[in-house]
């Protein structure tokens, strides 16, 4: 499917927040998807995920959770790479980062491209665990959380961890987890799957074996191509039955 691509601008509560946005060029509405970042911010990565959304038939948006930190920042996957993304990392706040992917939403809902109704969201690494706070929103009908570490011992900006949040999930959600992840033991991926099935939440979760953490993104060394093709047609699965 042709696309189209723009920089734009979303409203959070306390700031103007920049955002990548892909749609299909063709006439017509079409279902919407939020992308969060990984640490590394709104890089060539998340841009292409964002546009192969697109190519689907939805509209994608990729807003910069790191505009307060570090207005326009994105960077590669070197170690220093990662010590700074890091860095911004521990100055997020959960609300300011719901704000963010309420905002994304609402920016969606004022474009003519995007259908009304749930919207998605899809978030890697840093982005997987902000998608699983973001699976709270009412606006959210399908999460896909990709390998968001500390999900199950720590939340953004400090607080009982993000797990405990579990309960007030409003849609249906998917999580995806490599096993040779150093950063998210087994022992937390079991503690997610539990509270998803005490609450009741429409969820599954997939783990890969010989997958490490960044499994999906193919400029990553850890890029695991089966892993990663596997987990792409069960986010367009759950895209297409959710939304």
């Amino acid at each position: 499917m042709d696309i189209k691509t723009e920089n734009v601008k979303i409203r959070s509560q306390d700031v103007v927040v920049d955002a990548y946005l892909a749609l299909p060029s063709g006439e017509g509405q079409y279902p919407a998807v939020v992308v969060v970042q990984e640490i590394f911010g709104v890089n060539e990565h998340i841009r292409d995920v964002t546009r192969r959304i697109a190519q689907e038939g939805y509209v994608a948006i990729a807003p910069a959770i790191y505009q307060r930190q570090a207005p326009g920042f994105e960077v590669g996957y070197t170690p220093e790479d990662l010590e700074i993304g890091k860095k911004y990392k521990a100055q997020t706040q959960a609300d300011e980062l719901l704000s963010d992917i309420q905002g994304a939403v609402d920016y969606l809902k004022g474009l003519p491209e995007a259908q009304d109704g749930g919207y998605g969201c899809i978030g890697f690494c840093f982005g997987g665990h902000v998608t699983y706070l973001a699976a709270t929103l009412d606006d959210i009908t399908a999460a896909a959380s990709f390998y968001g570490a500390g999900i199950a011992t720590m939340t953004p900006g400090g607080g009982d961890p993000t797990l405990t949040r579990t309960k007030d999930i409003t849609g249906t959600i998917y999580c995806f987890f490599g096993l040779e992840d150093a950063s998210i033991p087994v022992e937390q991926v079991n503690q997610i799957e539990t509270e998803l099935r005490k609450y009741n939440i429409p969820h599954r979760i997939f783990r890969y074996e010989g997958a490490d953490h960044g499994f999906f993104c193919d400029q990553r060394s850890s890029y695991n191509a089966e892993a990663a093709q596997d987990a792409w047609q069960k986010v367009l699965f759950l895209f297409k039955e959710a939304l």
